[in-house]
């Protein structure tokens, strides 16, 4: 989760709300906002102007809120703090991070732990802006990796330690993800019935859009991006894209992405340019698609068809691969 502007957890959700905009555009109530580094808008279509007013504002605060909270960034969040305190005392937790956490121990056993929200001294360690591109040390990437590892973290109801200073949490490997859900639940539980969210390009939608059975969404060619190579016709699911085809650099030949394996401390490397990924939940979609580009495609494809109402596109440099229920969302 990177967020440019630190401030404080409080300010967050000022500056948030200061970018949100909302209009109507052909009966479609869209809001646009900037929140994690990243443009955010929801559209809505068939409910009340009552309901989608309390909805967009409700979002807005939601999302400066779990910004305040979970970015690494800003020096007071909960993140920060328990960052902080590595190696030195157990923080305190609410519920939501309690459950938030759960889910992090879920998913680090169920990607093998390709997904590991204790790899920031890692993603520190690597540099995809520098010029000329410069490879860490080796012993610099065994220091970092000594620190990695969720098996390592200590929980207890309503607290967590980080146990060796130096050690640090940092949720960007399902932070966006999960918040998209979290949004959505908002419009479920107001009764919205048609609904986008879309945060950098991580989808999830509710219904379908105006005058067609469901929302279309393209997805993105990493051999030329900015242009669409499908779209998929979806309802009541999520898509997500992982890939390495915007950061990157070589370095004496070979090809280094900003994807990290933190089982091996270096960038994924194998044949995986992208990895599109339809699952009920955007937190499971983009946990999949990340976890496809670093296990490569024949084990990442293996993953998602353990999940029966997951599918995938994986493209390589070569050619596409499919899941067994991805043509199942390409429009006939």
């Amino acid at each position: 989760m990177v967020m440019n502007s630190p401030g404080s957890a409080a300010e967050a959700v000022d500056r948030v709300k200061q970018s949100a905009r909302s209009f109507v555009d052909n009966g479609v109530h869209r809001l646009d906002f900037r929140s994690m580094s990243t443009a955010c808008q929801v559209k809505v279509h068939g409910a009340a102007d009552s309901a989608v007013k309390d909805f967009e504002g409700a979002a807005v605060e939601w999302v400066g809120r779990f910004e305040g909270r979970y970015s690494r960034f800003i020096p007071d969040s909960l993140i920060s703090r328990i960052n902080a305190a590595a190696g030195e005392h157990w923080v305190e937790i609410d519920p939501e991070t309690e459950r938030l956490f759960s889910l992090c121990q879920e998913l680090f056993f169920f990607t093998r732990g390709s997904f590991d929200p204790t790899a920031l001294p890692l993603i520190q360690l690597w540099n995809w802006k520098q010029q000329p591109a410069k490879l860490p040390l080796a012993d610099a990437i065994e220091t970092a990796q000594a620190l990695v590892g969720w098996n390592k973290i200590q929980r207890r109801p309503g607290a967590i330690f980080l146990p060796q200073r130096g050690m640090a949490i940092d949720l960007g490997g399902i932070g966006k993800e999960y918040a998209v859900d979290c949004v959505m639940n908002l419009a479920i539980e107001r009764g919205i019935s048609n609904a986008l969210v879309d945060f950098g390009q991580d989808v999830r939608v509710r219904g379908h859009a105006p005058n067609k059975a469901h929302w279309m969404i393209g997805l993105e060619d990493a051999l030329m991006p900015g242009k669409c190579w499908t779209g998929v016709a979806v309802t009541d699911h999520a898509i997500a894209t992982s890939g390495d085809y915007f950061r990157n650099f070589t370095v004496n030949g070979v090809r280094y992405g900003h994807i990290l394996d933190p089982r091996t401390g270096y960038p994924a490397l194998n044949e995986c340019r992208a990895a599109h990924v339809i699952a009920p939940s955007c937190t499971m979609a983009g946990l999949l698609s990340t976890s496809i580009c670093v296990l490569g495609a024949k084990d990442g494809m293996e993953l998602v068809e353990m999940h029966p109402q997951a599918a995938a596109a994986i493209a390589t440099n070569a050619k596409k691969l499919y899941s067994r229920k991805f043509h199942e969302y390409i429009p006939a």
